[in-house]
């Protein structure tokens, strides 16, 4: 992240400042260039103003502000966010990374978390209780993105997407008007936030449904990896045993490097390898039973499968991946894994690029696949996987050399593909891959996306235009 020496817009952002509990960063501020940093370094962007919401009055100023001086809106939560969407040169940054309150209520199986919370806050919350909400794969991603974006990660197998848990959602709209939508007010945009993205409001908190989880709160998992050379056999056997297992049983499968540290076994660090992440959140009584199958296959290099917090299977990888590395996406929904993509997963896995670079399958089956795809906005639910490639490195001067493995590994495997991709893994790639990503849901979008911001005041994302009015 270079430092700024961007001229201070002529918004008056001291009147902003003066209404709000929380803090606005501008250019002119010692701050800023710590402020205006996202999890991408690869993203370098220059807001006009960065405000830090303290609370839903906040956000609502924030969202007043925009329309009233024609400042364009950037909404960031508490996480990622692989497009650097959550930041833009010369506008107002809506920050919610300071609210991060989580409420519990285990008799009802329910917890209330506010905008900015990432995944760990939520895990820390919910697991002494035995529970937890399907969620994804870091702890470190933001509660926001990875929920308005559908939600698949560990239990979805099991207990559905994320969406598919959300009971309500307090809504700052593009008015400055604030709306709880749920089941039973607001029905269109309940719909539309259960996978459209941040493109219909602020979302300053959300309810979820939770769920008794492995024995209180613990869950067997852990990773079996391969050597690169067995990838073919691997995926062939993954993608037909996967199916068939229980659906207390999930598990992800990539292509990596092993990390060079432990656990891992010193023998291996640096090597590539073929790896799949179970999760078994079922009785332990059966345990021995369910994952025979996969102890038992092939000749694994390791097998680091065992009982463990499910928070700390979903925080096992943010050491690996802190904030500020250089990251470049690419992402597709797969409804199988045909023996055309696994030629393209051997040819570009062992090309893996840096130590960090990697190609990850995620299965969207079982409870994900039975609701209907027009019950919320996130269409792909007739089984498969969410797939994503991803350079990543610390270096900057890698910056070119990662990009160009994801883009030429992501147009190989294109063609085996479903169309569109998971929104959460896109960088700014055009209108034409938004809406592949919807599919048949996105013309109601554009219809919902009319009644609830017609002037299009929230378009710094993965952009659904209004069918009602021109684009901001």
């Amino acid at each position: 992240m270079t430092t700024t020496d961007t001229k201070p817009t002529s918004a008056p952002f001291t009147d902003l400042a003066s209404v709000m509990r929380g803090p606005v960063i501008t250019p002119g501020d010692v701050e800023y260039d710590s402020a205006r940093a996202v999890y991408n370094a690869m993203i370098d962007k220059h807001p006009a103003a960065i405000a830090f919401c303290r609370d839903t009055a906040d956000v609502v100023s924030c969202m007043r502000f925009g329309r009233e001086h024609a400042v364009d809106l950037a909404v960031r939560g508490g996480g990622h966010n692989a497009g650097g969407l959550g930041v833009w040169d010369d506008a107002l940054v809506i920050d919610l990374s300071l609210m991060r309150s989580t409420t519990v209520d285990p008799a009802h199986h329910i917890v209330r978390v506010d905008g900015g919370c990432t995944w760990g806050d939520v895990d820390h919350a919910t697991v002494p209780f035995g529970m937890a909400t399907p969620s994804g794969f870091l702890a470190s991603t933001g509660v926001g993105g990875l929920t308005l974006g559908g939600g698949v990660g560990y239990l979805t197998r099991r207990f559905g997407l994320t969406v598919d848990n959300l009971l309500a959602a307090e809504v700052v709209l593009a008015d400055g008007s604030l709306v709880t939508a749920s089941d039973a007010s607001h029905q269109d945009l309940f719909w539309a936030l259960r996978g459209g993205g941040g493109n219909f409001g602020v979302v300053t908190s959300f309810t979820f449904r939770c769920h008794d989880i492995g024995n209180h709160g613990a869950i067997i998992g852990g990773p079996v990896l391969y050597d690169i050379a067995d990838t073919a056999s691997v995926m062939r056997w993954y993608r037909k045993l996967l199916p068939s297992l229980p659906e207390e049983l999930s598990g992800w499968i990539g292509l990596l490097t092993i990390p060079p540290a432990a656990p891992f076994p010193e023998q291996f660090w640096g090597r590539k390898a073929c790896g799949i992440v179970w999760c078994y959140t079922g009785s332990h009584d059966r345990a021995d039973t369910v994952l025979e199958p996969i102890k038992s296959y092939g000749s694994p290099l390791v097998i680091g499968i065992h009982e463990m917090p499910f928070n700390t299977l979903q925080s096992a990888f943010d050491g690996l991946y802190p904030a500020g590395l250089q990251w470049y996406w690419r992402s597709d929904f797969f409804r199988d894994i045909s023996d055309e993509a696994i030629e393209a997963h051997c040819k570009y896995g062992a090309m893996l690029p840096t130590g960090h670079s990697t190609m990850h399958l995620y299965p969207i089956d079982g409870a994900a696949a039975r609701v209907d795809r027009e019950a919320t906005a996130f269409a792909y639910r007739d089984g498969g996987w969410a797939g994503v490639i991803v350079g990543v490195d610390p270096d900057p001067a890698n910056a070119g050399p990662i990009t160009q493995w994801a883009r030429d590994y992501w147009e190989a495997l294109h063609p085996t593909s479903a169309g569109g991709g998971y929104i959460n893994f896109l960088m700014d790639e055009g209108a034409d891959r938004v809406k592949a990503s919807y599919g048949a849901n996105y013309d109601r979008l554009t219809d919902i996306k009319g009644r609830y911001d017609p002037q299009n005041l929230l378009h710094i994302n993965q952009n659904i235009p209004p069918l009602t009015a021109g684009t901001g």
